[in-house]
């Protein structure tokens, strides 16, 4: 179990890479990506996990509807707004603004 625990990790750390500067997604469309359907959940705890590795931009994935909901995981109260808004995505009350046109969906962008 540990194993498919550790790949599911790896590949979400290899598909959050290709996020690009100045776009998010969200842990769910990453989990349909990768084909576990309705494991948000599962791609945030990768993410938390992926705090020690500052090659992995967490910070461009935000849940569903554009909020950072992650941003507590980050060292510093406002490191995950600071991140987005210097690839010049704007944050507002927490929540990304624009979003639908920022979204980046893996499903259909890394076909």
């Amino acid at each position: 179990m540990r194993d498919k625990k550790e790949n599911f990790f790896e590949n979400v750390y290899e598909v959050v890479k290709l996020i690009p500067e100045g776009r998010v997604t969200s842990y769910g469309a990453i989990a349909s990506y990768l084909g576990a359907k309705g494991s948000a959940r599962m791609v945030g705890w990768a993410l938390i996990a992926s705090q020690p590795f500052t090659k992995i931009p967490a910070h461009r994935v935000v849940n569903r509807i554009g909020m950072l909901t992650g941003k507590q995981h980050f060292e510093g109260s406002n490191a995950m707004q600071e991140r987005l808004e210097q690839e010049g995505v704007k944050v507002e009350k927490d929540q990304v603004v624009n979003f639908d046109k920022l979204f980046w969906d893996p499903s259909k962008e890394l076909l």
